[in-house]
């Protein structure tokens, strides 16, 4: 009986060890704590509109008494998330901006796990078809103008990851529709995994990406985590990818660098230009992991490394504001 007993309190010590590990580890890992939510002006609702037979939902943030003809910015979140997570992981920082800057903010919901982006490989299928995401949001896009009367001429798209990667498709196949795209953590599709048909014009487009990305490669490579999930195929690398798109725009004059460090972080900006209204600019945030740097969240550490600074929201946003000229 003692023996029973004996292995029994081994056995629940070895149980409560276990579990502790895995908790320390999710802590340390995974858990990311919540950003504190800002005081707003305006209201967070949310939202729904048929698009190819489908419902599709979204949730919109208009800042108090905001003005007519007041740009549009759409914010798309990453795979396996909705529109409320990605709010979260930005430090709800565009509607921060928003507030300050008078503009209107949707954030539109996937339907599948992946948004259907120029990759041939990812999960963006439902019941055998392929979900047509550029025809929703550009009926979106069209909704959200009529109702709250924004300029049709100054929309403007953002996504991080799986939402950074359906950005770099409106721009290439709904350039005449968004006047700029900021893709975070998001590069292009390497020949052998491209499957978009570009419009033949072209927008302006911002990548922001971090050297140390454990899922997107910033020196390019197969897109992964930890090499088992999240598999997506091969991209080329960060430079690579900016270059893709001043080519796009014809644009062949040198680009310009220039190297900032910001609370101790180097922040790299490669840009590319040719008239005032057509701009490429890589943004390298060195030593920075995979999603949006930002003062707000602190991202999961499994994600590497998550620099508080710079402010990337701000930052792109500055970049769109620049595009209204």
């Amino acid at each position: 009986m003692k023996r029973v007993l004996r292995w029994f309190a081994w056995s629940l010590l070895g149980l409560l060890t276990l579990i502790a590990l895995c908790g320390a580890l999710f802590a340390y890992f995974i858990y990311s704590p919540t950003p504190e939510r800002p005081n707003l002006s305006g209201a967070v609702q949310k939202g729904s509109i048929q698009a190819g037979g489908i419902k599709r939902t979204y949730i919109s943030y208009v800042p108090r008494d905001l003005p007519k003809g007041a740009p549009l910015v759409l914010v798309m979140h990453g795979s396996g998330q909705s529109a409320e997570d990605i709010r979260v992981e930005t430090g709800y920082g565009f509607e921060r901006l928003a507030d300050q800057h008078g503009f209107a903010i949707a954030y539109p919901d996937a339907y599948s796990f992946d948004w259907n982006d120029c990759g041939k490989v990812g999960d963006y299928q439902v019941n055998g078809r392929d979900i047509d995401d550029v025809g929703f949001l550009n009926a979106l896009t069209d909704k959200l103008i009529n109702d709250l009367g924004t300029d049709k001429t100054r929309v403007f798209a953002t996504g991080v990851s799986a939402g950074g990667f359906m950005s770099l498709r409106l721009a290439l196949e709904s350039p005449t529709r968004f006047r700029a795209v900021a893709a975070v953590s998001a590069s292009v599709q390497a020949p052998q995994n491209f499957r978009c048909k570009p419009a033949g014009t072209g927008t302006s487009v911002m990548i922001m990406n971090g050297t140390k990305d454990p899922l997107v490669p910033y020196n390019g490579g197969e897109v992964n985590l930890l090499g088992l999930f999240y598999k997506c195929g091969d991209v080329l690398n960060a430079r690579a990818s900016a270059q893709y798109f001043a080519d796009l725009n014809k644009i062949t004059a040198t680009p310009t660098t220039q190297t900032t460090a910001i609370s101790g972080v180097d922040v790299e900006r490669i840009s590319w230009k040719h008239d005032p209204r057509t701009e490429v600019e890589l943004v390298a945030i060195h030593g920075g992991g995979h999603g949006l740097p930002q003062p707000y969240y602190r991202r999961a550490r499994l994600l590497g490394p998550s620099p508080m600074a710079p402010n990337g929201a701000e930052m792109i946003w500055e970049f769109f504001a620049r595009q209204q000229r």
